[in-house]
């Protein structure tokens, strides 16, 4: 795993400012402590990272053809390179190194743009063709790795895969996106291919870029997309056949490395299952990692142990206190835009103790969105049954005013906290998912949000984000359609983000089976009865691993990689958030209705409502304005003067 950056100009044969460039590079060494490379000539300058996994004495990038008229700065892994290697020798070509990024420059010189077909993995990386004078992005199909860009007031483009690194460069603005911040309170996260900043892109997944001095800026090209779903007619005997097939390839397809390698367990069916496979395919013990909290309500250390002694893994674990919330600056610096997804902390912490045993670690993400494990799913699919017997002209003013005046009783028993249902059936299918995964609901955050931000916004909700994306999938049943709406939102801006940051951090890499795209588009071919049956989420996928998994581990209650916020919040944190009130960062914004900011805090302090989510969220806001915008905005003069 590495990281890269890059300058173009939309001047052929213009300067490019090599310290700039260093200084970019500079600041994604967490990504690459192996070594460095720059290559700069007229016109193009390519930067690079390097943490050194596959042909450790000889993949050195920025890394060229036999001319040096290709070249390609990467960061992920091609885990068919060999295949493709062989094929690309049987037309003509000649490689030097044994590393797959040489792949990458072969292959754009034989298919051009339709290379990423070819390509099984996760990646992003930038091809220069000084021949073509073309300039050639590309980012992976489920967006495992991320990639930055910006378009210069003079023309040219910067690009980088973390925000810190364009956030050097002293002519790209710092301007606030009025729609990010919607899409972030409302999500958690910013939506790509939105950044923070207006200035800032994040290119999405399955999309590259081609830029050359034809005098326009191009738009982002899809390459690939999740195949229809619910499309296969198979028995569940033989869907379990065929899942532990396709999981053990895709296992045995990762664990292709040249330094230390093992994997996160966390006591989970996935990461409990791809565990399992890569110890079926090891001839040596599986190096496994695992945090234990010292708050049980968290703790999924015991059933974690239950499968390291099956399989008789090395396993290493680690305790983490339940008030390890110091870590919220750290984290600010880690993901460079606001970030809400509090189980950042954990993952942070175990991917710092997996760097100290191993350089690879596999992972179990992506179960839950392919196998509909989230308990989301099963609540909207009830929600979906009383939808499709009410129509919506009578749903929505029935169960609106009933949601209205329905009291917020956080304190009562689940049964009886029907305000957020309430709210939902009122509602159109997306809109009602929505509501569901929002981390601060439309009612909360349109309080919450300025009079002036929301003027701003003319009308921009981030319910926008999941209608793009749902509207190609109007065909599906109701599953279908929320599980791909997760794949190109939640999966990608919240799971994938979270891990790459926390992993790249600590310099280690991070692969994930469930996202092998041919293991994925077998998987969502799958009838919804096979993944959601009744109350049980992951279905098919826990009957395949029977044979493999303690059935303590394959069907206790979903326990998730949660922190205790509401404690938190009214203890050790406390006088933290009194600060959201007294102004600061957050105030100077103009963004937040200060009474509502008070009133938040007021209430979940004293006992009288549950709000650590959205507190969450501000305090998180608070955080990257003060270790991110203003840091960065306070040295842009010394750089600008350098």
């Amino acid at each position: 795993m590495c990281g890269i950056a890059g300058l173009w100009t939309a001047e052929r044969g213009a300067n490019v400012d090599r310290a700039l460039l260093e200084r970019m590079i500079g600041s994604l060494a967490h990504r690459g402590p192996d070594g460095d490379g720059i290559h700069v000539e007229p016109g193009v300058g390519l930067a690079h990272r390097r943490l050194a996994i596959i042909d450790v004495s000889g993949g050195a990038q920025p890394l060229g053809n036999e001319d040096n008229t290709v070249l390609v700065t990467f960061n992920g892994e091609i885990y068919n390179f060999q295949e493709l290697v062989r094929e690309l020798q049987g037309l003509g070509h000649r490689f030097r190194t044994h590393s797959d990024t040489e792949v990458i420059v072969h292959a754009w010189e034989q298919w051009g743009e339709d290379c990423v077909r070819r390509f099984a993995g996760m990646f992003v990386f930038a091809v220069w063709d000084r021949n073509r004078q073309a300039l050639f992005i590309a980012r992976d199909r489920l967006g495992k790795k991320p990639l930055y860009y910006a378009w210069l007031p003079d023309g040219g483009l910067a690009f980088a895969s973390e925000l810190k690194a364009l956030l050097v460069h002293p002519r790209i603005a710092r301007d606030i996106d009025p729609q990010a911040v919607e899409e972030y309170f409302g999500l958690g996260y910013v939506a790509d291919p939105r950044s923070i900043l207006k200035s800032v892109r994040k290119l999405p997944a399955a999309h590259t870029l081609l830029v050359s001095r034809s005098g326009t800026r191009p738009s982002p090209r899809e390459y690939w997309d999740l195949p229809r779903f619910a499309t296969a007619k198979v028995d569940e005997a033989t869907a379990c056949e065929q899942l532990v097939e396709h999981l053990r390839s895709a296992v045995k397809a990762r664990l292709i490395s040249e330094v230390p390698l093992g994997a996160f367990l966390s006591g989970g069916v996935d990461s409990s299952g791809v565990v399992a496979m890569m110890a079926q395919a090891s001839g040596e013990p599986v190096n496994t990692c695992s945090i234990s909290f010292s708050d049980p309500q968290y703790d999924e250390a015991q059933y974690a142990q239950q499968v390291a002694d099956r399989y008789r893994t090395n396993h290493h674990v680690e305790r983490v206190e339940s008030d390890d919330f110091g870590l919220i600056d750290t984290l600010a610096r880690v993901y460079d835009e606001p970030f809400a997804d509090s189980s950042a902390i954990p993952t942070y912490r175990v991917c710092q103790l997996a760097r100290r045993r191993v350089t690879v670690a596999l992972s179990g993400d992506a179960g839950d969105e392919t196998f509909a494990g989230y308990r989301r799913y099963r609540w909207h699919m009830y929600e979906e049954r009383i939808r499709s017997v009410l129509p919506y002209l009578l749903r929505r003013p029935l169960f609106g005013a009933l949601g209205a005046i329905y009291p917020k009783v956080d304190w009562a028993p689940k049964i009886f906290r029907a305000k957020s249902t309430l709210q939902s059936l009122a509602l159109d299918s997306v809109a009602a998912y929505f509501n569901t995964v929002s981390v601060v609901p439309d009612y909360l955050r349109n309080r919450l949000l300025s009079p002036a931000l929301k003027r701003e916004l003319q009308g921009y909700s981030a319910v926008q984000v999941l209608r793009t994306h749902a509207d190609r999938a109007r065909d599906f049943d109701a599953l279908s359609l929320v599980q791909y709406v997760d794949f190109k939102t939640y999966l990608c801006g919240d799971i994938l983000t979270k891990v790459d940051r926390a992993s790249m951090a600590h310099s280690l890499e991070v692969r994930v089976p469930m996202l092998d795209h041919r293991f994925l588009e077998w998987a969502v071919a799958l009838p919804p009865g096979l993944k959601l049956r009744g109350a049980s989420g992951k279905y098919v996928l826990k009957k395949a691993l029977e044979p493999h998994l303690p059935n303590d581990v394959l069907y206790r209650p979903k326990m998730g990689f949660a922190v205790p916020l509401a404690a938190w919040f009214r203890g050790p944190l406390r006088s933290r958030v009194r600060e959201l009130i007294d102004g600061g960062e957050l105030a100077a914004t103009g963004y937040f209705d200060p009474g509502m900011v008070r009133r938040l805090v007021d209430e979940h302090q004293s006992g009288a409502r549950e709000h650590s989510a959205a507190i969450w969220a501000l305090l998180m806001f608070d955080a990257f304005l003060r270790n991110v915008l203003r840091a960065q905005s306070s040295d842009a003069p010394a750089a600008r003067a350098a």
